[in-house]
């Protein structure tokens, strides 16, 4: 249920059972609607609130910015495999020359060449580059890839997905992303 939210509709930031998000990229974030719905259905907890509150005339309740969830969601152990998610991977950068440019994908051994469209295979380009190397194997065009193709974990994509945060962090979701990154004294 992860949906496009804009700051301004105080959308809640939904953790796993364990206080993690669900995802980091995109995050995980509910509509103000759906969180109070869940809470009504009795599938999350509220972990913080915003200080807005909606009323109906019988009732009132301050937003949830932050929910957990009351069942363990076990994450997927891999991602499915999307452009996205290949781009994420790569981290937004071409894998011949680095530049977050004009991404497209490359199949490192071409497909003419019995190369498969998988993991192990493809890797984000910029446009010029893939024209470059065109169908020819990475030796004969002398481009290699930055890194070796590999199927990554979720683990590996929410790493990845916390290198580019979401433009609106709100400061009650603070303590509950990267929380597993090196306190400053």
């Amino acid at each position: 249920m992860t949906v496009a939210v804009s700051p301004d509709g105080l959308p809640a930031l939904v953790l796993n059972a364990d206080y993690r998000p669900l995802s980091y990229y995109p995050l995980s974030l509910w509509s103000w609607q759906d969180a109070i719905k869940a809470v009504f259905l009795d599938r999350v907890n509220i972990v913080a609130e915003y200080e807005h509150a909606v009323s109906s005339p019988t009732f009132s309740m301050r937003l949830p910015s932050v929910v957990s969830l009351k069942a363990y969601v076990k994450p997927s152990r891999h991602p499915a495999f999307t452009r996205f998610n290949v781009f994420l991977r790569d981290r937004f950068q071409c894998q011949y020359c680095g530049t977050p440019e004009d991404l497209t994908f490359d199949h490192v051994i071409p497909r003419h060449r019995g190369g498969a469209t998988t993991w192990e295979n493809v890797v984000a380009a910029c446009s010029p580059c893939n024209l470059r190397k065109g169908g020819m194997m990475p030796a004969h065009a002398k481009m290699w890839p930055l890194q070796t193709p590999y199927q990554p974990t979720v683990h590996d994509l929410h790493n990845n997905g916390r290198l580019f945060p979401p433009n609106h962090l709100h400061e009650s979701w603070m303590d509950y992303l990267y929380w597993d990154v090196e306190l400053e004294p």
